[in-house]
Formats: C-alpha cells, sequence, structure tokens
C-alpha cells in the first residue's frame, strides 16, 4: 500500500496492476527511488523498462501522462470554483468573522500547495494548466475582496 500511495503522490500512470509509468526527469527520481527501495525492504523485486523516446510506446505514455494530468487539472478547477462559491455564500449569509477568514485562507492554501503539486508532475503540458493558473489568481482575488469585507464589518460599530 505504501508502494501505490507513493506513486500516486508521485503522478505515475497505473498502466495495469502491479504496472506504473513515470516520465524520466528530476521531479520523479527521489520519489521513484524511494519507491524501489521500499519494494526491496519489502522482500519485492522491482522491474525496471525504460522506453527511448523515438519509441511509438513513448509518445503513448505521454499522452496517458498528460490525460491524467488533465483529470487533475479539471479537477482542481472544479474545487476553485466551489471555493468561490463558498466565499460567495459566506458574504451573503453576512459570515465576515476573523474565524471564518482564517478557514478560507487556510482552504487558499490547501489549493496553493495542490497546484504546485500538479505543476510540478505536468511536465508535458496538460491543456487545462493554464485555465487553473488563471483560476488560482482568481481566487486569490475573491479572498482578498473576502478579507476586506471582513476588516469593514469589524469597523463598523
Amino acid at each position: 500500500m505504501a508502494v501505490w500511495r507513493e506513486l500516486r503522490r508521485l503522478g505515475a500512470v497505473a498502466l495495469q496492476q502491479g504496472t506504473w509509468a513515470v516520465p524520466d526527469g528530476e521531479p520523479f527520481e527521489a520519489g521513484f527511488a524511494q519507491v524501489m527501495e521500499e519494494i526491496k525492504t519489502a522482500g519485492g523485486q522491482p522491474v525496471v523498462l525504460a522506453i527511448a523516446e523515438e519509441q511509438a510506446s513513448a509518445a503513448q505514455l505521454e499522452a496517458l501522462f498528460t490525460a491524467q494530468r488533465e483529470a487533475e487539472w479539471v479537477e482542481f478547477l472544479s474545487d476553485c470554483g466551489k471555493y468561490e462559491a463558498e466565499l460567495a455564500g459566506e458574504i451573503a449569509k453576512g459570515k465576515l468573522t476573523l474565524a471564518e477568514l482564517d478557514e478560507e485562507e487556510q482552504s487558499l492554501d490547501r489549493l496553493r500547495r495542490w497546484y504546485r503539486t500538479i505543476r510540478a508532475r505536468d511536465l508535458f503540458g496538460a491543456p487545462s494548466g493554464d485555465a487553473a493558473e488563471r483560476r488560482l489568481k482568481e481566487c486569490t482575488e475573491a479572498l482578498e475582496d473576502f478579507a476586506e469585507r471582513v476588516y469593514q464589518a469589524r469597523e463598523r460599530p
């Protein structure tokens, strides 16, 4: 299970049960080395196959990898929409408290961490990556607006 979790964290693509694909490159080397060590520690024997970039299967793996990143970006974009809806709901309810602001800042920090994680794994430039960057900026601006409203509400008698 630890190996599965680490491969998922790396952004590896599951090809079939027990077979995963990871692109070559620095963002993956340390995590991949850790996976190899975990397999050996558990008594397993990892088999690593390298695919030359000239081979047609390399293009297929790149397409699979990009599709997985695209799915992550789409989910990220959905969460950005949920985040902005949450802020709008709190404004509509008049829930303009420092505690709520702190909670919303933590939610934005989570989105930022998630964005950095996906961006680091998106070696081939999935289509929604640029939209995700714009949406994260919009979420940041929405939080700034919410914070201003919270501070204004605190100043009112």
